[in-house]
């Protein structure tokens, strides 16, 4: 359970520095992702609303970082999220919309995060605990290496 908790917490890191960095310099992000300079004025908005978004899951990474196998909801839509950014990426690459220059992390950390979270998912470490034993035991009792 320590892998995960130390990927949620990381992921939780990432999250928090591209939301800060979207809601409080919205205007550095066009330049820095080298995307055209002269973008209209709403395009600042919509990263503002796209940090207070990764602030979002952020703090969802670290609620569910304390416990995971309660918080499994935030670690699935985490993955789903990451595959759609992943997707979304890799769709504007081959179309020509986007240069790997401008898509950066975008292209690398979503299949990482994807791969880390489905290697130590709760899930699949549930699976691999052994059976709880004894009178009242349930699949929340059973104690994995953490």
């Amino acid at each position: 359970m320590r892998q995960l908790r130390f990927t949620l917490r990381f992921i939780g890191v990432v999250q928090a520095g591209f939301g800060l960095l979207f809601v409080l310099a919205p205007s550095v992000i066009a330049p820095t992702l080298h995307l055209h300079s002269r973008q209209p004025a709403w395009v600042d908005w919509l990263f503002v609303m796209m940090g207070a978004r990764f602030l979002g899951y952020a703090i969802g990474m670290f609620v569910a970082a304390r416990d995971p196998l309660h918080h499994r909801s935030w670690i699935d839509t985490m993955i789903l999220v990451q595959a759609l950014d992943w997707l979304g990426t890799i769709s504007y690459l081959v179309a020509g919309d986007v240069s790997v220059r401008n898509v950066t992390t975008a292209a690398i950390l979503p299949p990482l995060f994807i791969g880390a979270l489905l290697r130590w998912h709760p899930r699949r470490l549930l699976r691999q605990a052994p059976e709880p034993s004894g009178e009242g035991a349930s699949p929340h009792s059973v104690s994995v290496s953490k």
